[in-house]
């Protein structure tokens, strides 16, 4: 295999490297342009409240007592100040989202520290976190392949991947985890071929990086103890004790937050994977997990059922392209080989797809089977690769599968430039907030406005107020209580608030209210305010 791939390699090197570098940069330019532009939805928001070190209980005593609150008081449970600690925020997410893993929180807190309060610093640190996926996946493929040029091709398909886009922008752990991964993935690769009491060290190290970036990390940890026990033939070889103990020293250092975990669960926060799926939503779903890997148009659920219709001989396809890869790489590599791809595959998707079909949940979606993605996508970069340098491969099936490797390319290209325009994509809740920015602007476009609201804070508000001009204030009450408006504001706006709030507030200042859309209503005719 390794010498197909030189003969072919050694004649088109430099050129294949020069179109591989334009892929590369295209990436690149895509994951840090309009950072700022696209929506902060909720999760972001909860990411930005753990990195101030507030807690939402403290958030909510401060801002929801009626008086009139600014974007400057709502963005100080959003970015780091001098009020609280890398403690603090150690502290918020045991007591209140113990689930949510404390590395990438804590780096992010130091960028943010590091080079200013903003929505596109707290995201540039996940798009500069994504551009180690290069050479992580670049030395995976070394060690995996033994062909530098299987790792070209996975570099270029991971750079306009439009999964790794999504995440690579987004102020979640997601893109961190992808780099875990394929460390702890080389890591393992090489301790096994070098054998050596520091190579077994260092992928300790990157089980504890792991652990403590994304509890589904536990799933791959686990998959690959498979990987080494099939190999070692279920035999207790030195490599099978290294890696007992390599995996032994990981795992205790993961032993006190599975405590915090334990001591402190919050079932509430995957209270939305509970809705009961269909096997036909179901199966639709995973399809579009799989192929976002190679193309991703924005197509939500919430979309006509026209969009999904014509989406369906996209995705076949690139279910089909999956299908085959997977096949030739296991009928031309080594156990080795394929049997790792398949573990990794096979580590997060499996699990998922049984509470999926089995329990009809909806766990399974994108950002948690990235792992499964990096599967799929170092069997394609291994396809790609032999049918493109394959002496036995005639100049008709050359060509043939160039086109291939083009449309695959082109494809992830036109995603992410789609992408990159859009202010509300998939992964960001179209149905429930693509109104929030016509919201936002509405209100930024009155001379004073006020915003009055008894909705949660966290996300409904701080979404908002990332979106809203300085100029706006909020008033913010608790269900079944009223605000006192004071004079001087141009125009008074009542924002995703409870029936109650409504009905009184209009019947107390004599307003009539003006429905705007679902979550906004306006205040007009009132003879006691403006």
């Amino acid at each position: 295999m390794k010498k197909q791939f030189l003969q072919k390699w050694s004649i088109s090197k430099s050129g294949l490297r020069f179109l591989i570098i334009i892929i590369l940069v295209t990436g690149v330019f895509f994951r840090f342009v309009n950072l700022d532009k696209k929506l902060y939805w909720g999760d972001e928001v909860f990411s930005s409240l753990r990195i101030s070190g507030y807690m939402q209980s403290e958030m909510n005593e401060q801002l929801i007592n009626g008086r009139l609150t600014s974007i400057e008081d709502l963005q100080k449970y959003q970015f780091p100040n001098g009020q609280k600690n890398t403690i603090d925020t150690i502290k918020g997410i045991i007591l209140e989202d113990s689930q949510i893993l404390p590395l990438y929180i804590l780096m992010t807190r130091f960028w943010v520290e590091w080079f200013g309060n903003s929505v596109a610093v707290t995201r540039s640190f996940s798009a500069f976190i994504s551009l180690l996926t290069f050479p992580c996946i670049y030395w995976l493929c070394q060690e995996l392949f033994k062909s530098s040029l299987i790792g070209w091709v996975a570099i270029a398909l991971v750079a306009v991947s439009p999964i790794h886009l999504v995440y690579a922008q987004e102020a979640r752990a997601y893109s961190l985890g992808i780099v875990t991964i394929l460390l702890s993935s080389a890591a393992l690769l090489r301790a096994m071929r070098l054998k050596t009491k520091v190579s077994w060290c260092i992928y300790a190290a990157t089980l504890s990086l792991g652990f403590y970036t994304h509890l589904f990390f536990a799933l791959v940890a686990f998959a690959q103890g498979i990987y080494v026990v099939i190999i070692e033939r279920f035999r207790l070889s030195k490599t099978s004790i290294s890696y007992l103990l390599s995996s032994l020293a990981g795992f205790i250092t993961f032993v006190p937050w599975i405590w915090i975990i334990i001591t402190n669960l919050q079932p509430e926060a995957v209270a939305w994977a509970n809705p009961k799926q269909t096997l036909f939503e179901s199966i639709t779903r995973w399809a579009g997990i799989f192929s976002r890997g190679f193309l991703d148009l924005g197509i939500s659920p919430s979309d006509s059922e026209e969009h999904k219709i014509a989406l369906i001989p996209f995705i076949l396809i690139i279910l089909a392209l999956i299908s085959y890869s997977i096949y030739v790489l296991c009928r031309r590599t080594s156990k080795k080989v394929w049997l790792f791809v398949l573990t990794l595959i096979g580590s997060v998707a499996l699990p998922l797809l049984l509470v999926d079909f089995v329990f009809q949940k909806r766990y399974g979606t994108s950002r948690y089977t990235l792992p499964s993605i990096l599967g799929i996508q170092l069997a394609v970069a291994y396809l790609f690769t032999t049918k493109l340098t394959s002496i036995s491969s005639t100049v008709g099936q050359k060509k043939l599968w160039s086109l291939v490797v083009f449309m695959v390319i082109m494809a992830g290209v036109i995603s992410c430039m789609l992408n990159s325009q859009a202010e509300i994509w998939w992964n960001k809740f179209p149905a429930q907030y693509q109104q929030y920015p016509k919201i936002a602007h509405i209100i930024s476009q009155s001379n004073k406005p006020l915003l009055i609201s008894d909705s949660s804070i966290i996300p409904s508000i701080q979404m908002l107020g990332h979106l809203v001009d300085p100029k706006v204030q909020f008033q913010l009450v608790d269900v079944n209580h009223l605000p006192e408006i004071t004079n001087g504001f141009s125009d008074i706006f009542l924002f995703d608030s409870s029936d109650l709030l409504k009905s009184k507030i209009g019947e107390i200042y004599h307003s009539r209210l003006q429905k705007i859309n679902d979550l906004l209503w306006k205040l007009t005719n009132s003879t006691q305010i403006f």
